[in-house]
């Protein structure tokens, strides 16, 4: 079917753009070297800890690491800095402190690390600062010190024997002195960065201290890294009022590292599990790790793909630690919240808790002093952590869990303004749930359900609804308590679940309902579900479906007509389309006659948009562009949202094929916002995404691109309607030469083992995988791959994908070797290019691309020139970079030098733009070979090969040894040697006989 489907580019593919800074993350997880590691040691889990695997990965600390990298560069200026590098447990400081200070190290700057010890007020003073020193000790001996050895022997006994105390104001401001001198003499050959971990523990001694050097301006030239957790600063920590006054001293600056999005959880997971991991995992551990590094780390190790185990039992240790600080009514108070959920209402937890508000005020005012609770204004409260939550209700006894469960279901139920507006059904659904009373828990999953259909909630709702179902057999009485038999409630479950994207369970509902469906009796409700089960096995790749639809067609075509029918045959049609088109055609005119009877609009709409869809002929997108256009505007006019989308995704996509990439692009935009208000984002939504991106790429805009794929990895689309989204991002990253391609391009070409694949996705995965093989250099995978693809007897009948194919296909005949293609391949080739029309801008300048690839060389030049010309009207900037190099390469070996730089030039901003690396490289490459200076403007000789290279080169493509072009050239055979070697490093190739193959294609032998 034409409407779910969407624009690729042809040509090239392309490659994602940065993937951003990788470096380690998560603090607790860095062993006994880090602050937080030594926190969880102390909570006697670091055996744990430092068991299991990390992640070697920093994610998503681009900024915080410039503003270090900022404040060194002070530093080197004679400018003072002091950074405070604060966030909670686990989050990532000592990460990010470590990756700068390799950073730091390697542009020359000396590093000091020092941490606080767990001690307070009455630790050792002094102690980083003693670490510190030792490290001093340790590399540069006794000498360091100037001659003051006794008084710092007070912080480090190895000295020998100490000097006073220097407890005593007078003997402090000496020794502080002391500390600042000692610096500066570190400093004095270059920066000095002292970092002091885990502030939050510091004694006042070590506070005093830091103020100290902070004000000092002897320690100009260093800078002072200090790391804290925001979440130990209790209202009364002594930590607090001393960062109100550095914060009023020049040159401090306060880092505050948050959690990381969902995005850099996934990459996270993608460094620990070794390959991209599923959507559903990263959204899995994503929402119970709340992007905090070391918790994503300890759910990650628990070996469940779904990142739904159980916390493991280090962690839970570590998170109940701080529940078990606080006084009991707290604790119990604690314990009721965990109940509710993550945020509770105050006046909820008021009725549920049923004691004193003054009691329970105090309770909650000692959960948010120690930072287990966050009052939100005018809301209530929320746990600072899903992870607190979940551990403090895992560990409520049996009976506790069922009361307290059966409390807020009551409460909710008396009184549904306790909770947010809208969420009392599901609340009330959830607490009977897990209060274990069944046919409450049935009722209220009904009710519940509907309340979420109408919201476009579908996931929530098909959750729902599978707990009905799971509840049924519990009920006796179920079908008069809901109102509707089994297999009613089986068939609402599965509209849920095909509208939530949910395909594998709604496959197997449609399964269980023909199982109870009489055909006889109810044709078009048998024929409902088998059309629907075609149309999920074709979207999962499983078969064509064609078997269902047709059983489907053969109830739906003598019974009663009615809207039931008329959109029946609508959605027959339609899914028949990709693989029996006029079988398709005449469904869809039979569907625009039952409708003509009938005055309900949408049913015209949908008939109209499927007829467009499956009849328009492949030549007259320009009048199917007019006839869906009126469909979306008399869409738009009545209000019918799910027509709409689907008339936009066809406008889209037909816009695209037409070359107005920049109105595709801005149609499928704007219905976006549509689809996620009703809920169709993974589904209908997923073609608009790529549509728009696949729009973007053919604009140049990749960046952009990049971002809609990061949201379609996001939504999950399900089944095969990941391939458009996952094909533009394998193009784009393999363009880019971006680290992920082989991943991205692997997996998106496993679909290629599906038994089925609709036209519209086999053949450019065809494509990708011949330009993957191009791209890795392999010529006999791409030379395979072509012959494999041009084998598809559908190619003719699909010339929007087939030109891109025969473009990839083109440039494996000639990997090998430009002046004699792969005779058998170029054969079929030519073969296919007959049968396929070239209608449009983009398949114009696919076809010019394609004769200029197998041009002879005579002819090269004048057919690339043509498809550069082709490029330039179709307007992706991409392929006609493509187009330039091959014909500057062309130019070369016709000695047109003027026509070599021009092209190279131009070829090569545009690679610049676009952030296509391998397209770059290729630019300057042809460029350094040529002579060229810049990468296109012309030069002498010996801006590419000398003139003595040049003689060489002449020698070797005549297959001379060595040993006889020194005898040629009256030069030892060693310098021949050197020559060679030369020529070879230049020419950027990786022997002799490619060395000569390269100078007679570029006319490097013939004088320009």
């Amino acid at each position: 079917m034409t409407a779910p489907t969407r624009a690729r580019p042809a040509g090239p593919p392309a490659r994602s753009g940065d993937a951003g800074l990788a470096a380690r993350s998560g603090d607790a997880g860095l062993a006994a070297r880090s602050g937080d590691a030594a926190a969880a040691a102390h909570h006697g889990i670091l055996d744990a800890v430092t068991a299991r695997t990390t992640s070697t990965v920093l994610v998503g600390r681009q900024a915080e690491l410039g503003a270090l990298t900022d404040a060194l560069k002070r530093v080197r200026a004679d400018e003072p800095a002091a950074l405070l590098v604060g966030g909670e447990a686990g989050v990532g400081k000592t990460r990010l402190v470590e990756e700068f200070g390799r950073l730091a190290a390697r542009d020359g700057a000396r590093l000091l690390t020092g941490q606080c010890l767990e001690l307070g007020e009455e630790g050792l003073p002094f102690a980083p600062f003693a670490a510190a020193l030792r490290e001093v000790l340790r590399r540069d001996g006794p000498a360091a010190f100037a001659g003051h050895e006794p008084e710092f022997a007070r912080l480090l006994p190895e000295l020998g024997p100490a000097g006073p105390q220097i407890a005593a104001d007078s003997n402090r401001g000496y020794f502080f002195d002391l500390v600042a001198g000692l610096v500066g003499r570190l400093a004095a050959d270059g920066p000095l960065v002292l970092v002091i971990e885990d502030l939050h523990w510091a004694d006042r001694s070590t506070r005093d201290l830091i103020a100290f050097l902070v004000r000092s301006a002897r320690t100009a030239r260093m800078l002072l890294l200090c790391t804290y957790r925001t979440d130990e600063l209790h209202r009364g920590h002594p930590l607090r009022p001393f960062l109100a006054e550095l914060d009023r001293v020049r040159g401090v600056e306060r880092v505050e590292l948050a959690r990381l999005d969902r995005d850099g959880t996934g990459e996270i997971l993608a460094d620990l599990l070794g390959s991209e991991p599923r959507p559903g995992t990263v959204e899995s551990i994503h929402k119970r790790a709340q992007g905090n590094p070391f918790f994503i780390e300890e759910l990650a190790a628990c070996g469940d793909p779904n990142g739904c185990c159980e916390i493991p039992d280090t962690l839970r240790d570590l998170l109940l630690s701080r529940v078990d600080r606080l006084p009991e009514p707290a604790q119990r108070v604690l314990r009721i919240a965990a109940a509710g959920g993550s945020r509770f209402g105050h006046d909820l937890l008021l009725t549920v808790a049923g004691m004193p508000e003054p009691e329970l005020e105090e309770a909650l005012r000692a959960a948010v002093a120690a930072q287990l609770l966050v009052a939100i204004p005018e809301e209530g409260y929320e746990f600072r952590h899903a992870l607190v939550r979940e551990a403090v209700h895992d560990d409520l006894l049996p009976g506790e869990h069922v009361r307290l469960h059966a409390r807020y279901a009551a409460a909710i139920e008396a009184d549904p303004q306790l909770v947010v507006a809208g969420r009392a059904p599901a609340e009330i659904a959830h607490h009977w749930h897990a209060a274990h009373d069944h046919p409450r828990a049935l009722t209220a999953a009904l009710h519940a359900a509907a309340a979420a259909e109408a919201r476009y909630a579908y996931a929530e709702q098909s959750r729902l609804l599978e707990r009905a179902l799971e509840l049924w057999e519990q009920v006796p009485d179920a079908a008069d308590r809901i109102g509707m038999d089994h297999l009613a409630l089986v068939e609402e479950t599965l509209r849920a679940a095909v509208a939530a994207g949910d395909y594998t369970r709604a496959l197997s509902l449609t399964r269980a309902a023909l199982g109870e469906v009489d055909s006889a009796a109810e044709p078009l409700r048998a024929a409902r579900l088998l059309q629907r089960r075609g149309k999920l096995k074709r979207n999962f790749g499983k078969s064509d479906g064609v078997a269902e639809l047709r059983q489907a067609y053969e109830l739906a075509r003598d019974a009663e007509n009615g809207p039931e029918r008329v959109r029946l045959l609508s959605h027959i049609a339609e899914s028949l389309g990709p693989v029996a088109a006029d079988e398709a055609a005449r469904i869809a005119r039979e569907a625009v006659a039952a409708a003509a009877g009938s005055d309900d609009a949408t049913l015209h709409l949908s008939a109209r948009i499927t007829s467009t869809n499956v009849c328009s002929p492949a030549s007259a997108a320009d009048e199917a562009l007019v006839e869906v256009t009126r469909v979306a505007d008399t869409a738009r006019e009545l209000g019918d949202v799910t027509n709409l989308i689907r008339a936009q995704v066809s406008v889209s996509h037909l816009l695209f094929e037409l070359g107005r990439y920049a109105e595709s692009a801005r149609t499928a935009a704007e219905a976006m916002p549509d689809a996620r208000r009703v809920g169709i984002d993974r589904t209908s939504g997923a073609y608009l995404i790529a549509n728009h991106a696949e729009a973007l790429v053919a604009l140049g805009r990749w960046d952009e691109a990049e971002t809609l794929c990061a949201e379609a990895a996001r939504l999950d689309p399900p089944g095969t309607l990941a391939v458009p989204w996952l094909e533009i991002r394998a193009r784009l990253r393999l363009a880019r030469g971006h680290a992920g391609a082989v991943g991205a391009v692997a997996r998106v070409l496993g679909y290629l083992g599906k038994p089925y694949l609709s036209p519209q996705q086999r053949i450019p995965l065809y494509e990708l995988r011949i330009t993957a093989a191009l791209a890795a250099d392999d010529h006999a995978e791409a030379v395979a791959a072509a012959t494999t693809a041009l084998d598809d007897p559908v190619l003719p009948r699909e010339p929007r994908y087939t030109w891109p194919l025969l473009v990839a296909a083109a440039r494996a005949a000639v990997s090998a070797d430009a002046s004699a293609p792969d005779a058998v391949l170029a054969a079929r080739i030519r073969e296919i290019v007959d049968a396929v029309p070239a209608r449009h801008p983009a398949e114009r300048a696919a076809a010019a691309e394609v004769t200029a690839t197998l041009a002879p060389p005579p002819e090269a030049l004048a057919a690339w020139r043509a498809a550069v010309e082709a490029r330039r009207t179709d307007g992706q900037p991409y392929q006609l970079a493509g187009a330039l190099l091959a014909a500057a390469t062309a130019a070369a070996a016709a000695g047109d030098r003027g026509a070599v730089a021009s092209a190279v030039a131009e070829a090569a901003t545009i690679a610049g733009q676009l952030g296509a690396r391998p397209l770059a490289e290729q630019a300057a490459t042809l460029a350094r070979r040529v002579g060229l200076r810049d990468g296109g403007r012309p030069g002498a000789a010996s801006d590419g090969l000398t003139s003595r290279e040049l003689e060489v080169l002449r020698l070797v493509a005549e297959g001379h040894s060595n040993s006889r072009i020194a005898e040629e050239l009256y030069i030892s055979p060693k310098t021949a040697s050197v020559h060679v070697s030369r020529i070879i490093a230049k020419l950027a190739v990786s022997n002799r006989v490619e060395a000569a193959a390269v100078a007679h294609r570029l006319g490097l032998l013939t004088p320009s």
